[in-house]
């Protein structure tokens, strides 16, 4: 809980920081946490306190807070060559090594790797890649960019104009030409009786009606996160992916995989692609591509947009876009050791360990909360949805803000998890233990019972 001495570090946050994505409410009467050091999954913060990170610092901390080998390959890379960029022709030895491994994990045979600094600019530098290709090969009209309510794809003007979230319309965004389809989630949006499979056919459907609406030739790309994670960790439809795709090959239209959360083994397969059974034309990946130890992202480029944007590219003698710190060789140093540690290391071998004891124990918190109307999982990303009815599936009233109660009842337990819309959101770190397991859950359901005394 707060302290609220004046020169107290939550005085001092409070004074001095802008939060991002807070409850401010919440801040103001409960104070910051500000954290000192992790240790394993969890954080400590000013006053010796340990919680449980089950969300993963923000879904990238997927090797924990201490890892020995990520904090050796972030040292020797900054003693060997501690910064440096990808342009005009030079770029790190390291970076070359990491563009190399990333193709070699990647579902494509062969492609190019493009690095951004954030997911967030690595999907603005693919839809500015998507409108690059447009101009140079003569159809400068094929702008348009699909994505689908619910779905997060950043927070840069681009970003921020794909992903569904009505919160962006305080900045005056979606831009013109960034268009929201249905959400995939089949327990909210389903029509009654209506099976997944048959749900997963119609939105194929309204896709389809919606390429023809626009006009074909005025659609840029479609951009689909495999499992929604700002959504509320939301898996797809059976059948979901199988539908889509055929749609948008026959009208040419590209299918980029937004992996930012997905990729590098929450799902339980290196790409959620694969544990989705899709194959896309380009790839986005960023938080653990680092195992949350630097920030970076990068656009994986599969062989058909490889080979359009090199000879796009060679047209005008160069590709007009980057950053300072793209492909920075400690970022690429920490990646390829942070992939090395999620493969080769037992890593995704223990999310596939622990995902049926993941989903079961979100099962058995539905069981004794009535006020849970869903429980959802894919590999070790997962949510409950907290109802007023279940039978109905009515949400509990905004004004009560039942999933920020339940986030800070977690708090008050030594749990952090997340609250988005009226669910709570997991996604704990791949190096935890069953014990650890059992303690998340034992806190949540701790939590669950005091907020629902409360509200229900």
């Amino acid at each position: 809980m707060r302290d609220h001495a004046p020169n107290s570090w939550e005085n001092r946050a409070d004074r001095f920081a802008l939060y991002g994505f807070t409850d401010l409410p919440s801040v103001q009467s409960r104070g910051a946490v500000v954290v000192t050091h992790g240790e394993g999954p969890h954080v400590v913060d000013v006053h010796g306190r340990r919680y449980l990170d089950a969300n993963s610092g923000l879904w990238n901390m997927v090797a924990g807070f201490d890892h020995p080998g990520l904090i050796a390959a972030a040292q020797a890379q900054y003693a060997r060559f501690p910064g440096y960029h990808a342009f005009f022709g030079r770029i790190a030895d390291r970076t070359v090594e990491l563009s190399e491994r990333l193709v070699e994990v990647s579902p494509f045979d062969r492609g190019r790797v493009f690095y951004t600094n954030s997911g967030s600019e690595a999907n603005d530098t693919m839809v500015k890649i998507l409108w690059f290709l447009g101009h140079l090969e003569g159809h400068p009209e094929r702008r348009k960019i699909l994505t689908r309510w619910g779905g997060y794809h950043g927070v840069t003007a681009v970003s921020a104009s794909m992903t569904g979230k009505p919160y962006n319309a305080l900045f005056g965004l979606p831009l013109p030409g960034f268009i929201h389809l249905t959400c995939p989630h089949h327990w909210r949006f389903a029509a009654a009786g209506e099976s997944e499979e048959a749900f997963s056919t119609r939105l194929a459907r309204e896709l389809e009606a919606t390429i023809i609406r626009e006009g074909p030739d005025t659609v840029a790309g479609f951009f689909a996160e495999p499992v929604l994670g700002a959504g509320g960790a939301i898996p797809p439809p059976k059948g979901y992916f199988q539908a889509v795709a055929p749609v948008l090959k026959r009208y040419g239209i590209p299918l980029i995989s937004d992996e930012v959360i997905c990729g590098f083994g929450r799902t339980g397969e290196v790409w959620g692609c694969q544990s989705c059974g899709f194959m896309p034309d380009a790839i986005i990946a960023s938080k653990n591509l680092t195992a949350g130890f630097f920030p970076m992202g990068a656009v994986i480029l599969g062989p058909g947009l490889a080979d359009r944007v090199q000879a796009a590219a060679e047209k005008v003698e160069e590709f007009p876009h980057g950053f300072t710190a793209s492909g920075h060789p400690v970022g690429a140093a920490i990646a390829l050791k942070a992939i090395d540690v999620v493969l080769n290391e037992g890593l995704i071998d223990n999310v596939r360990r622990l995902a049926p004891r993941f989903a079961a124990g979100l099962a058995a918190l539905m069981d004794r909360h009535a006020n849970i109307g869903e429980w959802r999982a894919r590999g070790l990303m997962g949510a409950l949805e907290a109802v007023r009815d279940r039978a109905s599936k009515a949400p509990f009233e905004a004004g009560l803000s039942v999933s920020e109660r339940i986030a800070n009842s977690c708090i008050d337990h030594g749990l952090i998890c997340r609250p988005l819309g009226q669910a709570i959101v997991l996604a704990p770190p791949f190096i935890m233990t069953d014990a650890q397991m059992d303690e998340m859950f034992d806190k949540l359901d701790a939590a669950l019972a005091r907020v629902f005394a409360e509200v229900a």
